[in-house]
């Protein structure tokens, strides 16, 4: 089933891929767990499946635990919630990549604590494009600034931007965010404040108007693990 799923979703990003004349291996497919057990994200990986995103680092704590023996196996574990600055520790730790840092007392945190442990962490900033109160995120006006903070910061690559926008059940209205996200990342590139061109943007209903627009990871939730549980 789960097997099903994961080849239907990366028939729609080879498609998506191909109309703009991408390669679809340009785009990483992270599947998001949250709420899904263990066996589920196991099952996504026998079928493939090596970037799992989380929302919340305690509950990707117990899966991280319970798939263990996949880590050497090439799992890589995403964060793609909000980081709260009291699990920065915990995050450094058990995640390769943080698509969620949204300031940088937070990414000072959390690089020290990657640093502490010997590791090197893949981070994008979250951008809230729209200005909405529920979601986490930097404006624009504050998204330079922070970036030029954050240059040099110990055992964290800054990679890239993310983007949550807001959801539209006709996916084209969601594409002037993308859209602006991309400009976003390439000025910030020209100023040398990224240190890569990664866009973590698209999920379940938008993901192919997201790769058309550049997205370079796409979270995949509901079209991979089914309806979340609780």
């Amino acid at each position: 089933m789960i097997a099903d799923r994961v080849a239907a979703v990366r028939e729609r990003i080879a498609r998506a891929a191909a109309r703009v004349g991408r390669p679809a291996g340009d785009v990483t497919l992270v599947a998001v767990a949250k709420t899904h057990p263990p066996e589920a994200v196991r099952e996504a990986f026998a079928a493939g499946v090596r970037d799992v995103g989380e929302n919340r680092v305690q509950e990707a704590e117990g899966k991280a635990a319970a798939l263990a023996d996949l880590r050497p196996q090439g799992l890589r574990w995403h964060l793609v919630g909000h980081l709260q600055s009291n699990k920065a520790k915990k995050a450094a730790a058990l995640f390769d990549w943080v698509h969620s840092l949204d300031g940088a007392p937070i990414a000072r945190r959390l690089g020290q604590a990657a640093a502490a442990e010997d590791r090197k962490l893949s981070a994008l900033v979250q951008v809230d494009l729209a200005s909405e109160p529920t979601k986490s995120g930097l404006d624009e006006a504050q998204l330079f600034p922070t970036l030029e903070s954050l240059r040099g910061l110990p055992a964290v690559s800054v990679l890239g931007l993310m983007a949550l926008p807001p959801y539209e059940e006709e996916p084209e209205r969601v594409r002037p965010y993308f859209r602006q996200l991309r400009v976003l990342c390439d000025r910030a590139r020209q100023q040398g404040l990224l240190e890569g061109a990664e866009l973590s943007m698209g999920m379940s209903h938008d993901l192919e108007v997201a790769v058309e627009e550049g997205a370079t990871l796409v979270r995949v939730g509901t079209a991979i693990f089914g309806e979340r549980h609780g």
